[in-house]
Parts: C-alpha cells; sequence; structure tokens
C-alpha cells in the first residue's frame, strides 16, 4: 500500500529555521511510522524558488535570481542530511520537470472554462505573495501587517468564484479533508462568504515560469509552488497525496485554491491537508523582523538530532501552538531520554552482563506483558490521530511501570539470595526489563531514527529495527539465550547552563553565516530579557478605557477580523477592527464591557481605519479571551 505525504515547499528568501524543522521532522515521523505499519511510504519536501521575495533577495545579494535560489535550496538539503531526515522525493520549482506539470495544468483549467484574462489595479503585499482587494494605498497587509504597494498589471485569473458550493460539498463530504477541527471550521468560514477569482500571473514579474499563452506573463507563485506536489511524483502512481502536512498560516492556500485548481484540471485531490500550529520562542511566533528566531543546527551539535525531535512530538500538542525554549529542551531531555529510556537501557542491560554473562534469560512477568500490549495499541490509535505527545506518553508510562517493577523486584538483592525461586524471580525480572525496552525502543523508533537503533543493537536483537511491524510486535517476542552486546550510554545526563550556552554561541555564529548568504546584517541569538520590568512611568502612558460595544460584524474576506463600533466615553463611539472573530460571535460581543487601548495610533485593516485596540489574554490554542469586569462601571472610566 502507497501512503505519499509531503512537507510544504519551502520559501527560498531565507535560509532554514527550526520551523522548517518541526513540519518535516514531524513528517518524516509520519513516514517512518507508517513504514511500520507495512505502508511503503514516501515522503517529499522541496523549495519554492520564483516570486518577488527571491527576485529582491537575490538582488540584495548581488545574484541571479537562479544563483541565489540554487544556493538556498541547498542549504535545505544539507539541513535534512545533517538531520538524519530521509527524503524519498523531491522538486525545485525551477526545475523544468516542474515547469511542464504547472503548465499541463493551466491548459487543462483553460480547456475547461476556469482562466479568463483581466487586469488589476490595487494593493499587494509583496511578502505575503497577496493581493489585498480592499486595501487603499498605504493600507497595511492583514496578514502580516506590512505596507502593501501599488499595483497595475494584466493578469490572468482563475475563476475560484465558480467552487464556492463545490468546495464546501467536498469539505462535507469529507470531514477529515482538512484537520484538526479548528482549521476546518476556519476554512468553511472563510470560503462561506464567497470566493473572489484569484489572479495567477504577473506581468511586472519576470523570474517566474511562463505562462504557455504568451510570453509577457509568468505564473503567480501559488499556482505555480502548490503544483510541486504532483510535479515530484510526475510518472509515477503516487499521486493524489495521501497527506499535505504544513503550517496554519497556509491552511487557504492548500485547503481553497489547490483542491480548486485540481478540481478545475479534473485531477485527483489530496485525501487530507493537517495544518499544525507556530512554535513560539518567549511567547511570541518565531519572525526574521522580530530577530527571534531559532536554528536547529545548534541543538544539533549540542544535543543531537534526536532530542530536538522527541522535544517538538512530546512538548507540543501537535495541530496548537506550542512554546520552544532552550531551558525545556534541556529539562525534557534530561528528565524523559536520560533520566527514563536511557536509564532503563543501562541498568538492565548492565544487570544482565553482571548477573547473567550478557545472556538473556528466560521468564516474564505477565502483569508487564499486559501494559506493553496495552501501550503498544495506545500508540498506533494516538500516532494514527497524529498524537504524538499522547503516544509518546503511553510508551512512558510504560517505562515507568517497568522502573517500578525493577524496584519491587530489587534484582540486585536477588541476585544474591540462593536457591531456585530467587534465581527464577531475577531471570523473570531481567526478561521482563528487557522485554519492556525491546517494545519500547521499536515503538520509539520513527521519533527516534538515530538512537533507538543503538539500543536495540545492544540488545542484541537479529532483526533490523527498520523491519519492525506493528502487526508483529507484541510481548514476548524478546528470545531467551540471545547474546546482548556492549553497554554504551545513549542519552548522557546535560548542565542546564552549560548547553544553552554553548546552544546560544553557535545560534549567533549560524546566524551570522546565514545572513550573509541572504544580504542582510547579522541576528542576535534569541535571549531571555533579563528583566521583563517596564518603569512606572512607560505603563502610565497608556490610556486605557472601559469600553462598550455597540456593534459587531465580521470584517467580509476574513475569518479573524471583527468590526466594532465602542463607547469609550467620547462624544463619536470609536472604529476598532480586532482579530477576535474565530473566539467571539458579533451577538456574544453586543452590549459587552471590554478594556481598550484608546491611545494608538490609527492603523487600517483591510480598508477600515481602527483606533484603538481591545485588550485579551492568550490561551491554549491561540483563540483570545476578552478582559472584563464583574462591577457595573461606566463607559469611558480609565483603568489605572
Amino acid at each position: 500500500m502507497k501512503y505519499y505525504l509531503t512537507t510544504p515547499l519551502y520559501y527560498v528568501n531565507a535560509a532554514p529555521h527550526i520551523g522548517h524543522t518541526y513540519t518535516t521532522m514531524a513528517a518524516e515521523t509520519i513516514a517512518r511510522y507508517k513504514r511500520m505499519k507495512g505502508f511503503d511510504a514516501v515522503m517529499f519536501t522541496g523549495t519554492d524558488e520564483h516570486g518577488q521575495k527571491v527576485e529582491r533577495a537575490a538582488e540584495a545579494t548581488g545574484k541571479s535570481p537562479q544563483e541565489f535560489a540554487d544556493t538556498i535550496s541547498a542549504e535545505f538539503r544539507k539541513q535534512w542530511e545533517k538531520l538524519n531526515i530521509r527524503v524519498d522525493r523531491t522538486i525545485r520549482t525551477t526545475d523544468p520537470r516542474h515547469h511542464k506539470v504547472v503548465q499541463w495544468l493551466f491548459q487543462r483549467c483553460m480547456e475547461n472554462g476556469f482562466i479568463h484574462k483581466g487586469s488589476y489595479t490595487g494593493q499587494y503585499c509583496v511578502y505575503d505573495e497577496l493581493y489585498v482587494n480592499d486595501a487603499k494605498a498605504g493600507d497595511a497587509c492583514p496578514e502580516c501587517g506590512r505596507i502593501t504597494e501599488t499595483v497595475t498589471e494584466e493578469n490572468y485569473f482563475f475563476k475560484l468564484s465558480a467552487f464556492t458550493a463545490k468546495l464546501l460539498e467536498l469539505y462535507e463530504s469529507q470531514p477529515d479533508f482538512i484537520q484538526p477541527e479548528s482549521r476546518r471550521n476556519e476554512v468553511i468560514s472563510f470560503v462561506r462568504q464567497g470566493l473572489h477569482d484569484l489572479s495567477i500571473s504577473r506581468t511586472t514579474l519576470k523570474w517566474g515560469i511562463p505562462l504557455p499563452v504568451e510570453g509577457k506573463h509568468v505564473f503567480y507563485v501559488w499556482f505555480d509552488a502548490l503544483i510541486g506536489y504532483m510535479s515530484a511524483v510526475d510518472g509515477e502512481d503516487l499521486w493524489p497525496a495521501d497527506l499535505h502536512l504544513i503550517g496554519k498560516e497556509i491552511v487557504r492556500f492548500h485547503a481553497v485554491f489547490w483542491p480548486a485548481f485540481l478540481m478545475a484540471g479534473g485531477a485527483p485531490l489530496p485525501k487530507q491537508v493537517f495544518a499544525h500550529g507556530w512554535l513560539l520562542f518567549e511567547n511570541d511566533k518565531m519572525s526574521k523582523s522580530r530577530g527571534n528566531i531559532v536554528r536547529a543546527e545548534p541543538i544539533r551539535e549540542v544535543m543531537g538530532a534526536d532530542a530536538l525531535r522527541y522535544f517538538l512530538l512530546r512538548e507540543i500538542v501537535f495541530g496548537q501552538d506550542g512554546s520552544f525554549s532552550y531551558d525545556a529542551l534541556v529539562g525534557r531531555y534530561n528528565s524523559d531520554l536520560a533520566n527514563g529510556l536511557g536509564n532503563l537501557a543501562s541498568r538492565t542491560l548492565t544487570m544482565i552482563h553482571q548477573y547473567r554473562g550478557g545472556v538473556v534469560p528466560e521468564g516474564g512477568d505477565a502483569e508487564i506483558g499486559v501494559v506493553a500490549n496495552s501501550t503498544i495499541q495506545a500508540v498506533q490509535d494516538a500516532f494514527d490521530r497524529f498524537e504524538f505527545s499522547k503516544g509518546l506518553e503511553a510508551v512512558w508510562g510504560l517505562i515507568s511501570a517497568v522502573d517500578k517493577f525493577i524496584v519491587q523486584r530489587a534484582p540486585w538483592k536477588l541476585a544474591k539470595q540462593p536457591g531456585d525461586e530467587a534465581r527464577q524471580q531475577l531471570d523473570s525480572t531481567l526478561y521482563t526489563a528487557a522485554e519492556a525496552l525491546r517494545i519500547a525502543t521499536a515503538l520509539l523508533s520513527p521519533v527516534l531514527p538515530q538512537s533507538a537503533p543503538k539500543i536495540w543493537a545492544q540488545l542484541g536483537v537479529a532483526e533490523s529495527i527498520e523491519s519492525v511491524r506493528f502487526g508483529a510486535l507484541e510481548w514476548g517476542g524478546l528470545q531467551a539465550g540471545q547474546k546482548i552486546g556492549e553497554v554504551v550510554g545513549v542519552f548522557p545526563r546535560i548542565e542546564l547552563k552549560e548547553a544553552v550556552a554553548k546552544m546560544r554561541d553557535l545560534e549567533e555564529k549560524i546566524s551570522a553565516e546565514q545572513a550573509v548568504l541572504v544580504g542582510k546584517k547579522p541576528e542576535a541569538a534569541p535571549e531571555t530579557p533579563q528583566s521583563s520590568k517596564i518603569p512606572a512611568d512607560d505603563f502610565f502612558k497608556i490610556d486605557l478605557r472601559v469600553g462598550l460595544v455597540l456593534s459587531a460584524e465580521r470584517v467580509k474576506g476574513s475569518d479573524k477580523l471583527m468590526h466594532m463600533k465602542v463607547d469609550i466615553g467620547e462624544p463619536e463611539p470609536r472604529t476598532i477592527v480586532a482579530g477576535i472573530a474565530e473566539a467571539y460571535t458579533p451577538e456574544q460581543l453586543l452590549n459587552r464591557k471590554v478594556v481598550i487601548v484608546a491611545n494608538l495610533q490609527p492603523r487600517k485593516l483591510r480598508g477600515i481605519e481602527s483606533n484603538g485596540m481591545i485588550v485579551a489574554a492568550s490561551i491554549e490554542g491561540g483563540k483570545p479571551v476578552l478582559a472584563g469586569f464583574h462591577e457595573d462601571i461606566p463607559a469611558g472610566a480609565r483603568l489605572k
């Protein structure tokens, strides 16, 4: 059975960072897990190399766009090799193989009546490669907040407006097409507002794939890049993809535009789009503009790639936003890998060497056997739903149960006692610990692809760990009489301060090296501020007012923004646009008392001038909770 899964095609305007690594490590973990389930899993990753951002980034370095794309694309490939990530298929959008498939799908869409020629005058966000239809000159992009540019050009348009009903039918008939559920609801809400035709070509841009109809047009980045999932496997029996694994910020392109393009061209649709959350550093999304980027290479050099992969999949609920910090990384490594799995392996194998001459004895505890078999099933149930954290928690439940069992049996005492009963109990204890270690190691092999084989080799198991299949993994598979290997610690404890200092130093060094590649000033390594306190005078500059929401409505074309009129005790109510539409309905906001920052400079969002900010707390999953009041307090009252 085939299983074809993809990461996004990563954009080459900058070198890879830990956000790219998160997606790619998760994808390869899924591929390894699927192989354990018996699938012929094929993992894809690639690079998106066209567009205005690449053209401008290349200019900043004095290189041609092709030279610049070659350099950064090579950085991604080197990253995956260093991190022991197996890539089965790849594509660069500058590859002629890709150009051929892009032009083929365009022709199919045109023949089927879903392409028309027109023109566009309006605002465009270079950073997001996005036309902002409702914006005016000088307005900020609703997605990233950067100032848009005014463009006028002839375009070819894709008739996205013809697919509103078809897409809603797709989401209804295939509830798992978009996951997790929060992303599915977000996309459905967006599509129900009605879709507008989409520009898919540019004439003011030269760095792109030419349209097959006339020379001055090149494909706009999203029509070009998305087709890379197909062009990478063109001529093979792998399409449609079973899974597109992406970050949540690009779910709309993959769950709306992409299936519409395929429907228009009469091509099969992917089976699922899963959009995971963001990695946050210091409670903020990692971003080059904020200077809080973390890279994988310093972590790999100091702690190993498996430590990072385990942390990302164990610490973060997959699908939700999750926090990253060096301290948490080292803490999780020491508690789970060094003190947990590593300690179980070391003590178990050392005792077999010490008490049984390095040969696995006969025996086994039935109760631990039941726990082990239930753990095998629990891991499959969790990983099938991409609930990696829950599956890993189940494995550590088994490790904990065995640790407790060893303490209760005290084999170091049994070894000193005479008689057959003590010998049998010692044999049973050692076999039980070794067999539990074998099962835990096999279950963890998709997550610890470098470390698990080392423990496996020390157990002396004849078959390769890569050949283990869930169908044959059950309690009692370890052969008595098997000779174990030399015991070598796989997860030595790491000293927190020393490790963090090394990673920060390496981050700064690598940041400087990568900055040269893209023609930018080196970034400082992200650091935790020594103090988060501010002077009282700074706080008193903020004008916080009690506001009464008089009206509220969703901003057309946005699934996040809410347009409100708020009474803050002034002659006229304030117009405020806030990103709370995913958390609150207009009816929930009407006549509600809220807290408003009243002295901010106005800002335009989706063409609406917002004169204030609503105060809210952030909770797990990213949805805001509005600040409010228990007592009755008049609109306009100041908070002090």
